[in-house]
Formats: structure tokens, sequence, C-alpha cells
């Protein structure tokens, strides 16, 4: 009767203890977040409440399992594999909950920085770089977990002088096979501290427009206005020119290029762009402008010019004056579209519609 009593009290008391420690410690954090809502960490911190049960369980565990069998019982032949298994348990518990504790002091920190500063270039760069902080910190731990994991093994253990004896060929031939990786991993970081790009930046790259949605340490995702996702290496932005539309401040220039007749009534353009802008909600007042860049001999090239806060709403602008202008041309001045010509020349217009010349052709007779 002993023999399985005092298995259901260890292992029965010790699942209890860590409910009830998690519950209190819940309790306790939901308390203090209910008393500061200002600050997050409190709240964050109770997504650590399973790993910091699993490492109270597995260490009372690991720690009273000897006890909760007597000598001869059939569970004592395998005492060893079930310590070296709570043991990789425990490891494994406490990496995941350092991890947890880590994202959320620095999530918290996030937060508390980018509610104090309303400058979103300077949030951005901060958010990108926690977001690396973050990787980094969890590989370290994964690394030093599993490290710490093999070293529990006997034939790990006698086996690291022979390791580290081989330790700088290992580590030639694991650099010259890692080279792009190490690439990546070194420019990811020069991106996260240089501030070349940030999570947010509206960029080109090979032409594509989009917004950056993710950078890791190896990689970066571009979001492009059609919902697609262009994943490269992030050694490309240290080796390749890019444009960077957000950098320096969100606020752009955009153009709008259209070919037109000869003819076309440029001050009357220049009143209709900007009645056009004053009534488009994404134009920020800054600066606007219509002028002929060029010409040929067939038409002329009118650009038309305004200001926008950020790329959304340049890209707002410049399709409205683009559909408005041609639509203005269409209805009230034709003549000012481009054509080919396969008759005479048109005089310029008295009014809006212009009237073809009949030219007078001289009757010439025989001899």
């Amino acid at each position: 009767m002993e023999n399985v009593l005092r298995p259901l009290i260890v292992v029965g008391g010790s699942v209890v203890l860590t409910l009830a420690v998690g519950w209190l410690a819940d309790w306790v954090l939901r308390r203090a977040d209910a008393r500061q809502p200002e600050r997050p960490l409190w709240g964050l911190l109770r997504r650590c409440r399973l790993p910091l049960q699993l490492v109270l369980c597995t260490a009372l565990l690991r720690g009273s399992y000897e006890q909760a069998f007597k000598e001869g019982s059939a569970v004592e032949d395998h005492s060893v594999g079930i310590g070296r298994a709570l043991t990789l348990v425990l490891i494994g518990s406490v990496a995941w909950l350092a991890v947890r504790i880590s994202a959320a002091v620095v999530e918290s920190s996030y937060a508390r920085y980018a509610s104090a500063h309303r400058d979103p270039a300077r949030v951005r760069r901060v958010r990108t770089q926690v977001t690396l902080i973050q990787r980094v910190v969890a590989a370290i731990v994964g690394v030093v977990a599993v490290g710490a994991m093999l070293l529990t093994f006997p034939a790990m253990r006698a086996a690291g002088a022979s390791l580290l004896a081989s330790a700088g060929i290992l580590g030639i031939v694991a650099g010259v096979a890692a080279q792009s990786t190490l690439a990546n991993l070194f420019a990811g970081l020069q991106i996260a501290f240089g501030d070349m790009v940030r999570i947010g930046d509206t960029v080109v790259v090979d032409g594509e427009w989009g917004v950056v949605d993710e950078i890791t340490l190896t990689f970066l995702t571009v979001r492009t206005w059609d919902e697609r996702r262009i994943t490269m290496p992030v050694s490309y932005f240290t080796s390749k020119p890019f444009e960077n539309w957000s950098r320096g401040g969100a606020q752009m220039t955009g153009t709008v290029f259209l070919q037109l007749d000869h003819t076309a009534p440029i001050e009357a353009m220049r009143e209709k762009l900007h009645e056009v802008l004053r009534d488009c909600a994404a134009w920020d007042g800054r600066d606007w402008g219509l002028a002929v860049t060029d010409t040929t001999p067939n038409t002329i090239q009118v650009r038309a010019l305004a200001t926008a806060k950020d790329a959304d709403d340049i890209w707002t602008v410049r399709v409205t004056v683009r559909e408005q202008l041609v639509a203005w041309l269409t209805e009230h001045h034709p003549y000012a579209l481009p054509r080919v010509n396969t008759a005479w020349a048109v005089e310029p217009p008295d009014g809006d519609h212009p009237h073809p010349v009949t030219p007078h052709v001289p009757r010439t007779g025989r001899g």
C-alpha cells in the first residue's frame, strides 16, 4: 500500500503546489496590472505562467522522485533515465521561461517608448531593434539550453576535450560552409543598429514598391501594394542600392506626366489642378505646380506636381490628378489631347473647338 501512496503523494503534491503557485502569481500580476495600467509589464508577465508552472513542477519532481519509490521497486531500475529526462525538461522549461521574461521586458520597454514619442520614424527604428534583440536573446538562450542538455550525457562530457582540440579546424570549415549565413547575420545586425531600413518603411526593391513587413537576422520581407510578400536576404540591403521613401521623413512629392497637343490650355490646366487638389483629402497643401517640361514635333509634356504626407497618400493624389485632368480635358478641351494629324493644320482656336482651315490651292492650266 505504501508503494502506491508514496508516489501519489509526491506527484500529486507537486502538481497541487505548482497549480497553487501559478494561480497566486497570476493573481498578483493581475492586481498589479489593474493598479498600474500604464505599465504593460505586469500584463505581459502573465504569459509566463505556463513555463513557470512547468519549471516548478519539474524541479519538485526532480528533487523528490527518488524518495517516492522504495528500493527494489520496478521504477528504481529506471531511476537514472527518469532523472535525466526530468533534468532535460527542467533545462528546456527554464530556457522557455527566460525567453518569455526577456520578451515581456523588451516589449514593455518598447510600448513605453512608443507612447512617449510621437515621431513615427524613431518608433519604427526602435521597433526594428527590439524585434532583432528578441530574436538574438532567444537564439542565445536556445543554444545555451541545448549545450546544457548535451552536457548531461557522460559521453558528451568525455568528448568535450577532443572537440575543443579540433575547434580551430571546425571553425574554419564552418565559416567557409556558412559564409552566406554569417554574412546575412552580420547584415541583419547592421540594418538593426545602423538605421538603414526599419519595419514599416516604404521601399522600392528591384522595381517592386512595398512596405517592410518583417526583419530577421537572415532575411527581410517586403509587402507589396497587391498583398504579395517578397522575401530576400538582408545582405541585399547592405550590398545593393535601394530606395527608402520613409528615410528622413515620410513626406513625399509626386508627379503626373501628360502628353498633350501644342494647343493645350496650360493656364486653365493650372487652375483646374489647384481646384482638384483642394478637393483631394490626401493632398497636404505644402506645394503644387504645373509646367511644360518637354516638347516634341507632335506633343508637349506637361508635368503636374503635388505633395502628400506619406507614400499611400501620394499615390491617391497622383491617380486623382491624372483621372480628373484627363476627364476635364476630354470634356472641355478635346483639341488638347494628342492625336495624329491626317488633315491640314489647324489654326489656334478662337473658342473651345478648333475650326479647320481649307487652304487656297491655285488652279493651273495646261501649257
